[in-house]
């Protein structure tokens, strides 16, 4: 079933949604290019995380992409765990637009 229109989302679901930014090299490096990366829940989807950037930093998103990363399993003092699984979003911006994520929400 496809969802045709708009996705509205409530003022908590999208601060639920963007649970912070991602500040690594290659994100940098993408900054330069109009794009933001966020971690995100499993559960969001690709409108869902537009419609948060959007209501919250008041930008035009032009595309999100996401992607699924696994957790490492890691030994701990002989004993074997495993980091959670999480998802990133990367989401581009119109040209002209900025996000500046060294600052709060």
């Amino acid at each position: 079933m496809k969802r045709t229109g708009p996705v509205r989302v409530s003022e908590g679901r999208a601060c639920e949604l963007l649970r912070s930014p991602v500040i690594t090299e290659k994100s940098t490096m993408a900054s330069e290019h109009n794009q933001v990366t966020f971690r995100v829940p499993l559960d969001a989807t690709k409108p869902e995380i537009k419609a948060a950037v959007e209501k919250l930093f008041d930008v035009e998103v032009t595309a999100v992409n996401t992607i699924r990363q696994k957790g490492k399993v890691k030994r701990f003092r002989g004993r074997i765990g495993k980091r959670p699984d999480y998802k990133k979003a990367m989401v581009s911006l119109a040209e002209g637009q900025s996000i500046d994520v060294t600052t709060g929400v």
